[in-house]
């Protein structure tokens, strides 16, 4: 029975590139029904990291840390860079500001949990891959409202603290407890559990996507050339972001595996846990870039790692 897990949860790793615009279809199309989990997003959500967090263990946080130029290029990247060309290319673009603050915000947001599935696809350093997602995910509930604040400061009004409680359920707790779990039982644990566990918080994903995009629903038309405005931006920006990330991992000069890591990391953003906090503090015109970018993001990871990543 596990044998056959481990199968389809490596099929469903291999689907994300279709199962994530899929469920952002299921959402606006059919909204009646999906708008009802909108109460436990925050529930699926937890599940999802805690099921990547039980794969972490401190013995590998610790010799990543030892090797701190790529975190160090990393969070300049993603939390830095990035942000900045999200503000000016967007403020170039658009002139709404809640459209600028949901692009500001997408890539304010920490890297994807499922950034570490193209680690292993494209043969990086797992234990590099796994420090950039804990120390990003453990840092969010501050480094998100503090990068909105830096960025947008008074021009938008935010519930700071409710943005930092979010994450910190979402992300922060579930990681702390699937860490401890994975260390105190030895990988016993997760060795009984992810079999079962890893397909399960993959229906998640698509249920909490699913669920954040019908709450948008009414919003959304694809008639409008702003979306597509935006959907255009979406994809330059998150292809700038793998681009940069790549310049920086040429720029620390570690090894291929290391480089693939930072790429990867750099470009990818939890937009899952992005547009939970969009859809629950923003106005929809803020969800709109977030929601755009979940319909891409996949592929384009997907085509950049086959073009820039050497293996």
């Amino acid at each position: 029975m596990p044998s056959r897990l481990y199968r389809l949860n490596h099929y469903l790793d291999r689907l994300i590139p279709v199962t994530t615009p899929l469920a952002v279809a299921c959402g606006l199309f059919l909204p009646i029904i999906f708008i009802n989990l909108r109460p436990l997003v925050i529930w699926l959500f937890g599940i999802m990291t805690f099921s990547g967090a039980l794969k972490l263990t401190a013995r590998e946080l610790g010799d990543a840390v030892r090797c701190p130029v790529p975190i160090l290029l990393f969070f300049i990247s993603s939390h830095i860079c990035m942000p900045l060309a999200a503000l000016f290319s967007s403020s170039l673009f658009f002139s709404d500001a809640n459209i600028i603050t949901g692009f500001i915000l997408l890539f304010a947001g920490p890297t994807a949990v499922s950034g570490f599935i193209w680690v292993t696809i494209f043969k990086g350093d797992k234990a590099m891959g796994l420090t950039f997602i804990l120390f990003d995910t453990l840092l969010a509930p501050l480094v998100v409202p503090a990068t909105l604040f830096i960025f947008i400061g008074s021009k938008v009004q935010m519930d700071m603290s409710g943005i930092a409680v979010s994450l910190l359920f979402m992300v922060v707790v579930p990681t702390i407890i699937g860490v401890t779990l994975n260390e105190t039982s030895k990988r016993k644990i997760p060795d009984k559990i992810c079999p079962y566990l890893d397909p399960f918080a993959k229906i998640c994903l698509i249920l909490v996507i699913a669920a954040n995009s019908s709450a948008i629903a009414s919003f959304v038309r694809f008639n409008d050339p702003l979306v597509w405005a935006v959907a255009a931006l979406c994809i330059a920006l998150t292809t700038g972001g793998f681009l940069l990330a790549k310049l920086f991992g040429e720029i620390a000069k570690t090894d291929e595996q290391k480089k693939t890591s930072l790429v990867i990391a750099g470009g990818l953003r939890n937009n899952s846990a992005v547009m939970t906090i969009a859809v629950a503090f923003f106005p929809e015109a803020t969800v709109l870039p977030v929601l755009l970018s979940l319909v891409f993001q996949q592929t384009v990871a997907a085509i950049m790692g086959k073009l820039i990543i050497r293996r």
